[in-house]
């Protein structure tokens, strides 16, 4: 009537019921947690300097930005219990000449422990990624802003700003002294 199988099959179905309900009620009180906390507040992104050179691809010239900049914040509010990592990235929104709105992102970190979330980068050699345009900086402006993605054990993901320049910083104008081909 009732075989070894069968039996198996029933305790699985259950425990595997009772591990789902549970999995689903730890992410429903993650978000409810998410929904309560206070904003980030302190973190900073300033741009220390900005550099527009030509280059040259296989098929088509280009400008190339180097931007010097600082990074100040504090992610630790961001780690709790369902905390698995953050994954943090600085992007640089402009118009070009063409009219054509680009997000670029030019550094990004991985923070897997609280002990390593107040971040603080400095530098002349922080940029990570080449940003660059197939047309022209010329007459643009950027805002750059500290991105993060919170990744949890269990739920969604959560988006979020940490930080962001005040105003926008405008590209120089390409000159001799800078240009290279």
């Amino acid at each position: 009537m009732h075989t070894v199988f069968s039996r198996v099959n029933n305790i699985s179905a259950l425990l595997s019921s009772c591990v789902m309900g549970l999995l689903a009620a730890i992410a429903v009180s993650s978000m409810a947690l998410q929904l309560f906390e206070a904003p980030l507040e302190g973190g900073s992104v300033v741009v220390n300097n900005v550099k527009v050179t030509h280059g040259k691809g296989r098929q088509y010239k280009y400008e190339h930005a180097r931007v010097d900049f600082e990074i100040d914040a504090d992610l630790s509010p961001l780690f709790n219990w369902n905390t698995k990592q953050l994954f943090l990235y600085l992007d640089a929104e402009y118009t070009n000449a063409k009219g054509v709105k680009n997000a670029v992102v030019i550094w990004d970190r991985i923070v897997r422990r609280k002990a390593d979330a107040k971040i603080h980068v400095a530098g002349n050699r922080v940029q990570k990624y080449q940003f660059k345009d197939k047309h022209t900086f010329r007459d643009a402006e950027a805002v750059y802003t500290l991105r993060y993605n919170l990744m949890p054990h269990v739920g969604a993901l959560v988006y979020g700003v940490a930080a962001a320049t005040n105003a926008s910083v405008p590209f120089p104008a390409l000159n001799a002294a800078n240009a290279k081909v």
